[in-house]
Order: structure tokens, then sequence, then C-alpha cells
């Protein structure tokens, strides 16, 4: 009868121990479901907090600037008021304030300035700004715009 059932000490403690053992197995999933569901919030949140003043954007067909040093940004509203970041700024104190965040006027030249400026703004606030910066000694000067669908396509 080799199918004994069962008062042979050995089988019937070893199951015992078994069971009151320690676990040591972690169950992951939760920690995954929760790092996913961080992940997703952290992607959508993200590129909502690098708004500033709220321009609309002129439409062009060109492709975005790659650059390494951190850009210095310039908005001008529709009504031409100009703001450094997210404070407004007269006319006369761009240039020294701008000078202060690039870390004084020998470094100018090196930081990229990014002017970002309402399609409806006027023509002669975007000129002097950028005729200011210019005279200040800032060389990288970028017009930011949205890029158009293919109008040429559509067109004809």
């Amino acid at each position: 009868m080799a199918l004994g059932g069962g008062s042979s000490g050995g089988g019937s403690r070893r199951g015992r121990r078994g069971r009151k053992g320690p676990l040591t197995e972690i169950n992951v999933t939760p920690l995954v479901d929760v790092m996913l569901v961080l992940l997703i919030i952290f992607m959508i949140s993200a590129p909502l907090l690098t708004v500033g003043v709220p321009v609309e954007l002129p439409k062009t067909e060109a492709s975005a600037v790659e650059t390494n040093n951190e850009p210095l940004s310039v908005s001008i509203d529709q009504q031409g008021a100009i703001f450094i970041g997210d404070s407004e700024t007269a006319f006369d104190d761009l240039a020294v304030r701008l000078l202060t965040e690039a870390g004084g006027s020998d470094k100018a030249s090196e930081r990229p300035v990014f002017v970002r400026a309402d399609g409806r703004a006027p023509y002669q606030a975007v000129a002097r700004v950028m005729a200011r910066l210019s005279a200040s000694g800032f060389t990288k000067l970028n017009l930011i715009t949205d890029t158009a669908p293919n109008t040429a396509a559509a067109g004809g």
C-alpha cells in the first residue's frame, strides 16, 4: 500500500512548516499600477506648466530650432505689452532685466532669446523689441511661431 494517507510524521510536518513560514515574495502589481498612473499625470501636466503669457502665435512653415543653452523668453501680447517670463516689463527696462538674467553683458551673445509675439501685436512693438535686444548684445534672437498645416498642398 504505497498510497498511505497519512500518519507518517515527515510529510505532515513539512506541510505545516511551509504554511507558517515568512512570506518571501512581494506583489509589485499595485506599485506598477500607481507608477503608471503617476507617469501619465506628469506627462499630461508638464506641458501645461510652461504657459506664460497667453499669445496667439503666427503660423509658419519653419521647423523648430534646437539649442543647448537655456533660452530667455520675451513675450509681446496683443496690445504690445512686453513680458519677461511672466512679469510685465517696461520697454526702457527690457535690456537691463534681460542682461541681468543672462548673467552679464559678456554672456549675452551666448544665450538665445525667444521672442513670442502675438500675431495681432503691432509690428512696431515687435520691431522695437528686436532692435533693443540686438543693440544690447544679444545675437541669438529667435521669433517663435506655430507650425501651420501644409497650405501649399491644400491651396493648389
